[in-house]
This record gives structure tokens, C-alpha cells and sequence, in this order.
């Protein structure tokens, strides 16, 4: 599901935006990308969390109303809305090739990554050691995403509305399972509605990035040749496999067949990877008949254990679909293929989202009544990663009703503190937790 966010100020205040951001090196973002990249666990409420506190906190580099300007586009995005978001601070720092490198290495290493430990799970390897290290993983994203809510939510939530739109968000989503969409479509009409009623209490920010300063990225206008030449290359790209796969071995050869239906998944994944997976479970299982029921809870507990997307479960699909159907090709060769058309698939639509809209995205957010708008689905999204964050907190702390995991509840607590008080970095957090659980397997059998 969507993920971790922080907010515009309100009216009056725009303490956020009194230093401009300063823009690194196009080396030094590639080495935090490519860094995010092998430590961004947690879904998209911990990599985003990741993120602001990186981006935003300690180096400075986007403001915070422009980091809640992106995030708002990318979550109303279908695809996953964490790539997107790095995607987007790519394209803010560096243009269209900085985008492409932040949401590639946002990508690859999980890739490279769950495509090792699919072909370890279909070859029967053992894969205890994952999951002690995961043991270990969770309190630490547990912890980032409670000090994230912390922080995000106290700048977000300035005033009452805000915080109204935030609890009602989270009642309507987790007490009646509200669909994602539907909630943020009523918080983008509200804050429209709000923006001629009470503008006082809609219009968060006077002049959304008027003191960011970033005359490079004011400097890209949006052109519709650009567009159009941009649109063209990214569905050549996004199709040209697929149609080579079909013309070579027929449409109904099992990598045509993934590329087109992870296609068409692509463009309906609203909501996040939870929101979509029982589309694709009931398609792969039922439909398709491509893997069991097991296979795709395994698949899902992989996809948790890496970094990267959640969505990426469906790389895994693709490789046990292809692995389980090779036709005339050796099955690891098969799975291979069938996870690389998938994953290509998966993502690059998102690359067409961002990049072709960024700067449109850009250009309008001095309009107010769009920045009611973003602004009360950001408070709305508050809601719905706290729903996020406590059925993920139950689920580690509490695996069994009325049964703590006591190790889980120390390191979670532990890591807090540290967070919130000591202004710990998250990324060796995330480390430690992983090192933590691997300790915590092998002395103690836990």
C-alpha cells in the first residue's frame, strides 16, 4: 500500500523552506541511490520514511514542501508510489537521467537480489538465514515508520481539518476497508471544496516553494514535444519486448503472456502492492494457473524479506511461472527471462508516470486550490500509513494474540528511542536489526 510522508506548514509558517536545498553532485546521488537501494526495507512506509529522513533532514537536498509535493503526485500514481517518489527526487536534482538512475538502483538491487533467492527457493536451498535476519528487520522498520508518523504527522497535521481528514482516513480504511482510491478521491475533493469555503484552513502554504530557490528545476518548462518524445521512447521500450517475445514463439508463449498481463497490471495498481496482490494471486493461481497458493505466499514473504518495492513479489511470480512452463528452454534460463519481462513490465510505466508529468507537477504548484487539494490527501495518507503501521506493528510485536514477541518489542523500542531522541541514521539501523536477528537465530534459536 501507499506509504510515509511528511507535510506542507501552514498558512503562516514556512520554516521548511527558509534554507534553498543544495544540489549534490550527480556522483554523490548516485551513491546514495545505489545505497537506498540495498536498504530501503520496511514497503513504502519505511522507504519513504528513508527518504525524507535522508533527503530532506540530514543532507538537505529538496525542501520539505517540494519532498510532499512529489509524494502526493506519486501516490495518486498506479505503480509503486516509493520508486515513483525516488524516481521523481531524481528528476528534481538531476532531470530526465537522474530520474532514470534513481528509480533504476531503487529497482535492481532487489532484483538481482529476490531473482538469487527464487531460484534458491525453486532449487529446494535452504533459506533459514533470511528469514533470521528479517526476524531482526522488522522491530528496526517498525521503529523507523513509528518516529516517521511522529515527525511526518506534526508537520502535516497543522490544523484541525487536517486532523480530522487524517482519522477519518484511517477509520474508513481500517474498520471498513475503504479502497485506497476511493479515500483519496474524496480527500482531493474535499480540499477542493475546502480551498473556496474556508481557504484559511485548506490553503496550508501562501506560496508553495516561493523561497525553495531551485531555479534549475523553475528553469524546466514543460513542452509537449518533450512529452511526446518521451511518451514515444518509454512505449517502445515498455512493448518492444513483448512483441518480440510474440512474434518470435507465438502469444500464447508463456513470456508473452507475462508481459502482457504485468502490463495490464501495471496500469491498474492503486492503492500499493497489498492493494493489487489478490488481483494478481487470483490471475496467476486461478486463471493462469502458473503457481499454487503456497507458492505465492512464499513468494510475498520473500518480496518482505528484500529491499525494494513490495511489488516486486510479482518478479517472483514471473520466474516460477516461466520456471514451471520453460517449454523448450532449461528451466533456471526460463524463470530468468520470465522475471526480467516482468519486472520490466512492472516498472517502466512508472518511468512515463513521473518523468512525463514532473514537470507539469512542477509548473502548477503555486495554484492554491491544487495545493488544498495535495494538502488533504496528504493528511489523508497520514491515516492510511498509520493503518499500515499498526497492522505491520501488530503483526511483529503481537505475532500471536496475547503473546508478545519480547526480543521484537525490546528492539523495536530500543531503535525508537534512538530514532526520536538520539536522532539515530536509519540506514544502520536497518543494519543492526538484520544483524540483531541473525545473532538472535543462531545463539538463542529464536
Amino acid at each position: 500500500m501507499h506509504d510515509d510522508i511528511a507535510s506542507q506548514s501552514t498558512g503562516i509558517r514556512q520554516d521548511s523552506n527558509t534554507t534553498p536545498p543544495k544540489r549534490p553532485p550527480f556522483t554523490e546521488a548516485l551513491r546514495f541511490w545505489l545505497k537506498l537501494g540495498f536498504v530501503s526495507f520496511g514497503g513504502p512506509t519505511g522507504q519513504i520514511a528513508i527518504m525524507h529522513t535522508e533527503l530532506v533532514e540530514k543532507r538537505g537536498w529538496i525542501s520539505e514542501e517540494r519532498f510532499l509535493h512529489a509524494l502526493n503526485y506519486c501516490m495518486v500514481l498506479p505503480g509503486p508510489e516509493a520508486q515513483q517518489l525516488a524516481t521523481y527526487i531524481g528528476w528534481f536534482l538531476h532531470g530526465t537521467w537522474g530520474g532514470v538512475v534513481a528509480g533504476a538502483l531503487f529497482v535492481l538491487p532487489a532484483a538481482l537480489i529476490l531473482w538469487a533467492l527464487s531460484w534458491l527457493y525453486m532449487a529446494g536451498g535452504s533459506l533459514s538465514w533470511i528469514a533470521a535476519i528479517f526476524y531482526g528487520l522488522q522491530p528496526a522498520v517498525v521503529a523507523i515508520v513509528a518516529a516517521a508518523i511522529l515527525r511526518i504527522g506534526s508537520k502535516a497535521l497543522k490544523n484541525l481539518p487536517m486532523w480530522l481528514v487524517a482519522a477519518l482516513a484511517f477509520v474508513a480504511i481500517f474498520f471498513f476497508k475503504a479502497p485506497f482510491v476511493l479515500i483519496i478521491l474524496a480527500a482531493a475533493l474535499l480540499g477542493l471544496a475546502g480551498a473556496r469555503i474556508r481557504p484559511d484552513l485548506f490553503i496550508t502554504v501562501k506560496d508553495p516553494g516561493a523561497s525553495d530557490g531551485d531555479s534549475a528545476v523553475d528553469g524546466r518548462r514543460p513542452s509537449a514535444w518533450r512529452t511526446l518524445r518521451l511518451a514515444g521512447v518509454c512505449l517502445v521500450l515498455w512493448l518492444a519486448p513483448i512483441v518480440l517475445v510474440a512474434l518470435a514463439r507465438g502469444w500464447n508463449d508463456i513470456f508473452a503472456q507475462e508481459g502482457a498481463f504485468f502490463s495490464k497490471a501495471a496500469l491498474i495498481t492503486f492503492g500499493g502492492a497489498y492493494a493489487v496482490l489478490p488481483y494478481v494471486a487470483q490471475q496467476a493461481v486461478e486463471h493462469y494457473r502458473w503457481l499454487e497458493t503456497s507458492q505465492m505466499m512464499a513468494g510475498l514473504a520473500l518480496a518482505e524479506t528484500t529491499p525494494g518495492p513490495l511489488i516486486m513479489v510479482l518478479q517472483f511470480v514471473g520466474f516460477v511461472a516461466a520456471w514451471q512452463n520453460p517449454g523448450d528452454l532449461p528451466p533456471l534460463l526460463a524463470g530468468t527471462l520470465g522475471a526480467a519481462i516482468t519486472t520490466w513490465t512492472t516498472f517502466l510505466p512508472s518511468f512515463l508516470f513521473v518523468l512525463a508529468g514532473a514537470p507539469y507537477i512542477e509548473r502548477v504548484r503555486h495554484l492554491k486550490t491544487l495545493n488544498a487539494a495535495l494538502s488533504t490527501i496528504t493528511a489523508a495518507v497520514v491515516g492510511v500509513i498509520l493503518n499500515l503501521a499498526v497492522w505491520f506493528g501488530q503483526h511483529v510485536l503481537i505475532p500471536v494474540p496475547g503473546q508478545p514477541d519480547y526480543f521484537a518489542v525490546f528492539l523495536a523500542t530500543a531503535f525508537f528511542v534512538g530514532l526520536w531522541k538520539g536522532r539515530w541514521n536509519v540506514i544502520p539501523v536497518v543494519i543492526a536489526g538484520g544483524l540483531f536477528g541473525l545473532a538472535a537465530k543462531l545463539l538463542f534459536g529464536l
